[in-house]
């Protein structure tokens, strides 16, 4: 099993820092992410941005697995979290891969695996919550998915779901997220107030 972790947005609603370093409990956002699939992935591909690169790889100077940097592409910059999904994916040699925002810091390692499952005989195993998809928190076989991704960034659809229409998807729904994955597995921090409030919520552990 592999992953990519999408790193390369702005952070707008966050303020001035960079989301993917700042820090919960001690610990950068993205460095929680990667040790939270440690267990289940063999490696590790991090799409960021060029000014990015380096403070996210001293992060993970000392990660356990193999990592890869996927730079946005000169020709897809600025055309948000599909294309970095996009570079991140290019840059594996796997048949599939996990793909997730470097804002969820309680990911599931367990639901990592379960999604591989449900993506085994499909192109892609994708979390529905509250009746919306879970793009970045997903499976997908990477071909596939890198051809629907182009089509779509092609057609200008920018959003990172804009390419699940295309793809053969195992749809995982509220009842088996339910079942299979940790309270608080998708919480994720685009705000301060976000931060703060799981900063509280590892205080009360």
């Amino acid at each position: 099993m592999h992953a990519v972790v999408v790193a390369g947005g702005r952070s707008t609603r966050f303020g001035e820092r960079d989301k993917a370093v700042a820090s919960l409990a001690g610990t950068p956002l993205i460095r929680r992410v990667a040790d939270r699939l440690a267990g289940p992935v063999e490696s590790l591909v991090v799409n960021c941005r060029p000014a990015q690169r380096a403070v996210i790889a001293d992060v993970l100077a000392d990660y356990p697995r193999p990592v890869t940097y996927a730079l946005d592409a000169p020709d897809r910059a600025g055309e948000g979290p599909l294309a970095g999904m996009g570079a991140g994916l290019r840059a594996t040699d796997a048949e599939r891969a996990f793909v997730v925002a470097c804002d969820v810091p309680f990911v599931d390692p367990a639901f990592v695996r379960y999604l591989f499952d449900r993506a085994a005989a499909r192109e892609a195993a994708v979390p529905y919550r509250e009746g919306y998809p879970e793009p970045l928190h997903a499976v997908y076989e990477v071909e596939p998915a890198l051809d629907a991704i182009e089509r779509a960034l092609d057609g200008g659809r920018r959003r990172a779901d804009a390419a699940l229409d295309a793809l053969d998807a195992s749809a995982v729904r509220e009842a088996a997220i339910g079942t299979h994955a940790a309270p608080g597995a998708f919480t994720n921090l685009n705000t301060r107030a976000a931060l703060d409030a799981a900063e509280d919520r590892l205080r009360r552990r």
